[in-house]
């Protein structure tokens, strides 16, 4: 169980009324806007913590950085992400666990943790490029 303090409280905070993933830049700058000092090094450091916690789920960009948002799904599950506006669908589907352990199995793998987050564009982007 992780020690609670008044950082990760503040971060939590940020968290709980946003929807959309964010960097831990901008988790830190939201903090400063709302009066809270807290270092990028502890931003960063409680970001993950609370992901191995289960308390936020994270994501990698298409640039490659970390994202996080909390979730209101406990269990397992995915991310169809619009790589346009951001907006995240959270998915939970058995043919894709089904088809990951079958994979697992053909290579003789085991103990298997995944995550699958796919990036498109949702239909309101799409139309608006339409036009």
């Amino acid at each position: 169980m992780q020690r609670k303090t008044k950082q990760r409280d503040a971060i939590m905070a940020i968290m709980a009324d946003e929807t959309d993933f964010r960097s831990a830049q901008q988790v830190h700058t939201a903090l400063a806007l709302a009066g809270q000092t807290v270092g990028l090094a502890t931003v960063y450091r409680n970001l993950q913590a609370l992901t191995e916690a289960g308390e936020l789920d994270s994501l990698r960009s298409e640039d490659g950085e970390t994202l996080y948002r909390r979730c209101a799904k406990r269990r397992h599950h995915h991310h169809l992400v619009c790589r346009n506006c951001g907006y995240t669908v959270d998915i939970q589907d058995d043919q894709l666990e089904q088809w990951i352990g079958k994979i697992a199995r053909r290579y003789k793998f085991s103990d298997i943790e995944h995550m699958a987050d796919v990036f498109g564009l949702c239909e309101s982007c799409e139309s608006k490029l339409e036009k």
